[in-house]
């Protein structure tokens, strides 16, 4: 019957069961009679009682009555304890009529043994749920314990569904530490009314006042909306800290329809919250369709980019993952992760660098790739200003010769991982990925599928402004950003190595692919918006400052060039460039004068040597060190 037969409650459930239908039995009988019931229907009553007990506890079993978890109780629940009832009923009299013809039995007796049975059994699961709903089953140890947890009183946005299984878990957990003084909700149907006996406020706009009033003392706010939009979500955070109120949310739906997650876990408003961007939509059979049971090449493995690659290619079961990087702790921690905390063990570490074409043959030879993602690359705009030789040995020539190799060896795919900053570039980091995306432009069209993804700023990636802020902020400010103006695009690191893993199912003939990357934001916005959040008021607790571009920096980024027109793809968060191809002859000795003035540490001759191979690269004089 798969019920655990030496559950201790088991037993006791099915013990008062048995009490409550031969009580119902005799109930049933007592108020028929009066009280005084006939000595021969006493008979007929006691004889009864053992197929009564027999029939009606094997139709419990039957309707799986025993296999709920009653803590939890719900109206379906319910409706199979009148189902398993009425079946019993109908048993016991259907035998009566066949056997005795139901001569000397009361018909009365057995529509109140059905309803008697039904109302004690429907309120023994009732009770049971009540008992923990109000935490009464934890009173043994709270009797024992010498002094309960404090409960710290905090306030709810959110009357809706997920707001209300919050009261609930809440209120059905007395170790919590929680107690829920008020509801606020934007609905003015809810204004006035009850939830679980907490009273519910309307609008949410309203909060400060009401923790002005000092009506009851609250410590935070939970917001239990989980999918508000970035802006939406802004306007509730900035609501809190006029109330001086710290916040948290409950997670997303999506997060707790993957799994991750149940409502009763709260975390801390992330800005990543507050960009409003919707998950991914993967055509996952797409997908799976190049990656299961292949063998997968990652650069740049320990990287922001390629660490989250590594981990979502798990999830389309490649036959081998090899991981590449020339930074000894980064690999180190992504094959640490991918071995004990993700139980994958089908990968190998590679440690050096592309920018050693020997070894790069020696990789492909050896190991046999069928996709490679290539996300190695330097992107520190100022730093490469400084050493622009190194962006030309590590992102152009290490990428040119990767590609070369891979072609030459037929490997099945290559997407190479690019940024906007290749967009009419100003510095050498931008132009040396755009140079990047015509070298893999140049070689298409000879077997294996080539492709490339440009998109934006990530969000929490390495050398990104998000963590440099947080540090600021947590040592008291300034917090410094470049510009008043300046507006980057960005998008969750999640997302972005989604829509890489997706696009690399679309990529055919040199395509390149950009990402819809929503509005641009203002990087002060983004900063006022991180200081809000640490419940500070930017200004007054924590100031930003402005000192100046940086070298080689734009005021904001674009996503095509001039010649480009972007076409939709199938999936409504990738676009397709169209623009005209270059071919390998045109490049090559343009890299080789390239490589001639990286090898001589010649920046101006180097930055000449781009500005021929990037004809739209501008650089930024005023920004190169003298």
């Amino acid at each position: 019957m798969g019920v655990r037969l030496k559950s201790f409650n088991f037993w006791v459930l099915v013990g008062l069961d048995l009490a409550l239908i031969l009580g119902a039995h005799v109930l049933a009988y007592l108020l028929r009679f009066e009280g005084g019931i006939p000595a021969e229907h006493l008979a007929r009553m006691t004889g009864l009682l053992p197929l009564l007990a027999v029939v009606k506890l094997a139709c419990f079993f039957s309707f799986r009555l025993y296999r709920g978890m009653w803590r939890y109780t719900s109206l379906p629940d319910l409706m199979n304890v009148l189902k398993a009832v009425t079946a019993a009923s109908l048993l016991v009299v259907g035998y009566l009529v066949v056997v005795h013809r139901f001569a000397g039995y009361s018909r009365s007796v057995f529509l109140l043994d059905w309803v008697f049975t039904a109302a004690l059994v429907a309120g023994l699961r009732i009770g049971i749920r009540m008992v923990y709903g109000l935490g009464m089953v934890h009173l043994p140890a709270m009797l024992r314990s010498a002094a309960p947890g404090p409960q710290r009183r905090v306030v709810l946005l959110g009357a809706g569904e997920a707001g209300e299984k919050m009261v609930r878990e809440v209120k059905g957990s007395p170790r919590s530490g929680l107690s829920i003084a008020a509801i606020f909700d934007d609905d003015p149907a809810t204004k006035g009314r009850l939830l679980h006996g907490v009273p519910v406020f309307s609008p949410i706009a309203a909060l400060p006042a009401w923790v002005a009033s000092g009506e009851a003392p609250v410590s935070e706010a939970l917001i239990a909306i989980p999918d508000l939009s970035g802006d939406a979500l802004r306007r509730v955070v900035e609501i809190c800290d006029s109330a001086g109120l710290p916040c948290r949310r409950i997670p997303s739906l999506s997060e707790i329809a993957r799994g991750r997650v149940t409502v009763k876990d709260l975390r801390d408003v992330d800005y990543r919250d507050l960009l409003g961007r919707q998950p991914a939509h993967l055509d996952v059979g797409s997908i799976a369709g190049y990656l299961k049971g292949r063998t997968v090449l990652v650069t740049g493995a320990g990287g922001s980019i390629g660490s989250e690659l590594c981990r979502q290619i798990l999830a389309f079961e490649p036959g081998k993952l090899l991981l590449l990087d020339s930074s000894e702790s980064n690999l180190y921690a992504i094959q640490m992760e991918l071995e004990h905390e993700r139980g994958f063990s089908a990968y190998l570490p590679l440690l050096g660098s592309l920018a050693d074409p020997a070894w790069t043959d020696w990789v492909l030879d050896a190991h046999r790739p069928d996709v490679i993602f290539h996300a190695a690359a330097y992107k520190h705009v100022p730093m490469l200003e400084e050493n622009p030789w190194q962006a030309v040995t590590n992102n152009i020539l290490a990428t040119a010769h990767l590609v070369q190799a891979a072609v030459a060896r037929k490997v099945g795919r290559l997407l190479v991982v690019s940024t906007d900053k290749a967009v009419r570039p100003t510095n050498v980091m931008g132009a040396s990925k755009r140079l990047t995306e015509r070298i893999m432009q140049a070689h298409c069209g000879q077997g294996t599928r080539l492709s490339a993804v440009r998109f934006g700023n990530v969000i929490g990636s390495a050398g990104s402004v998000v963590p440099l802020f947080r540090r600021q902020i947590e040592r008291g400010g300034p917090v410094t950003v470049t510009h008043p103006e300046v507006t980057r695009y960005f998008m969750t690191i999640e997302e972005a190595c989604q829509l890489i893993l997706q696009a690399g199912s679309m990529g055919d003939a040199g395509q390149i692919f950009v990402l819809r990357m929503g509005q641009p934001v203002r990087i002060a916005d983004m900063a006022a918006d991180l200081i809000r959040l640490s419940g500070k008021e930017p200004g007054s607790d924590i100031e930003i400052k402005f000192i100046g571009l940086r070298p080689g920096e734009k005021l904001y980024e674009e996503l095509i060039t001039a010649g480009e027109d972007v076409v939709p793809t199938g999936h409504s968060q990738i676009m397709v460039l169209t623009g005209a191809s270059c071919r390998w002859r045109e490049l090559a000795p343009l890299l080789d004068q390239l490589a001639a003035a990286a090898q001589g540490r010649d920046g101006q001759a180097l930055r000449q040597a781009l500005v021929r191979a990037v004809p739209e690269y501008a650089p930024d004089k005023a920004g190169q060190p003298e």
